[in-house]
């Protein structure tokens, strides 16, 4: 089967198409067709040597998580059931590839509505999305100021919380990805890549906002308890460049869940059931912005670092 594998850390380049021997699944195993591969920042960090100790690498690797396409085999204690269903699971050797094997505790069934490229698309943004906005609860009218606001968990977050009834400021750095959060129900945009961005906030609405997610994390986390009301509180996962820190002054509270660890496979599943199906209903819709064959999988991963992708990126496969 065709692949691309990571030999050595590096650049973009180094995500090398290769020629691997076809997975057989395990006891508790699928090998699942893929379609749609997910990709992600974090594939591009641990690309780079900057894996976390929770992400444990060996060369060389299959990057990714998964993504989503049809059970062709199972193995051993496996519901046969499974065959020929389209569904989205989490590789359990890397996601790049034609096929993957995969636990079959993580298969998720995709709703028939539901392409399998957006099904890869809510692979993960669906359940940061989803876990965060409960975490958030936004409540009706508030401001609620998204970061990152055109990326995949961002612009989902800004649909959730317009379906909340909140009014959203989506902040994002360039017009075409402004007008994206527009299309998607934000009341206000602003450039948080301009200096004094968060006075631009207040000014716009009159005040402060009271829920930030921020998904940039770094130097624009922390800008936006400038924004923020005095008692507001910070949903923050963009842990890219660092969490945002509280203001006990201001009564200004982080919650950054990702300091607690992965969720367990149990409640991601939940998430992304409840992702998939919403999505089915046309009550959440992920941004697609830019889909590569699999041996570009170096051109997607230059995309993300350059963050000029509006909304999701894509292995079609």
């Amino acid at each position: 089967m065709r692949a691309v594998q990571v030999a050595e850390f590096g650049g973009p380049e180094v995500l090398t198409p290769v020629t691997l021997p076809d997975p057989s699944p395990g006891p508790g195993q699928v090998v699942v067709a893929v379609e749609a591969a997910d990709v992600i920042f974090l594939d591009t960090m641990l690309r780079r040597g900057l894996a976390p100790p929770t992400f444990p690498l060996t060369l060389p690797y299959v990057p990714g998580f998964g993504g989503a396409g049809t059970v062709t085999s199972v193995g051993d204690g496996v519901d046969a059931s499974w065959l020929g269903r389209r569904v989205v699971a989490r590789a359990d050797d890397g996601g790049y590839a034609e096929r993957f094997a995969a636990s079959a505790e993580t298969l998720v069934p995709v709703p028939d509505s539901v392409t399998s490229a957006q099904a890869a698309a809510l692979m993960h943004d669906g359940v940061t999305a989803l876990r965060y906005d409960r975490l958030g609860a936004p409540d009706r009218d508030e401001w609620v100021l998204v970061l990152a606001a055109a990326g995949g968990a961002g612009s989902l977050l800004v649909q959730l919380a317009v379906e909340a009834g909140a009014r959203v400021v989506a902040a994002a750095s360039s017009t075409e990805k402004r007008r994206l959060a527009r299309s998607l129900g934000a009341s206000v945009t602003v450039d948080y890549t301009t200096p004094d961005w968060p006075q631009t906030v207040r000014t716009a609405i009159d005040g402060g906002v009271s829920l930030v997610y921020d998904g940039a994390g770094g130097e624009f986390g922390t800008a936006a308890r400038g924004a923020t009301e005095d008692g507001g509180r910070i949903v923050a996962f963009g842990t890219a460049n660092g969490f945002p820190v509280s203001d006990a002054e201001r009564g200004i509270r982080v919650i950054t869940p990702l300091s607690d660890g992965r969720p367990t496979p149990a409640t991601m599943r939940e998430f992304l059931r409840l992702a998939l199906e919403r999505a089915a209903e046309g009550r959440l819709r992920p941004s697609i912005g830019a889909t590569f064959p699999l041996d570009r999988a170096a051109d997607a991963h230059h995309s993300l670092a350059a963050r000029t992708t509006i909304g999701k990126s894509l292995l079609l496969i």
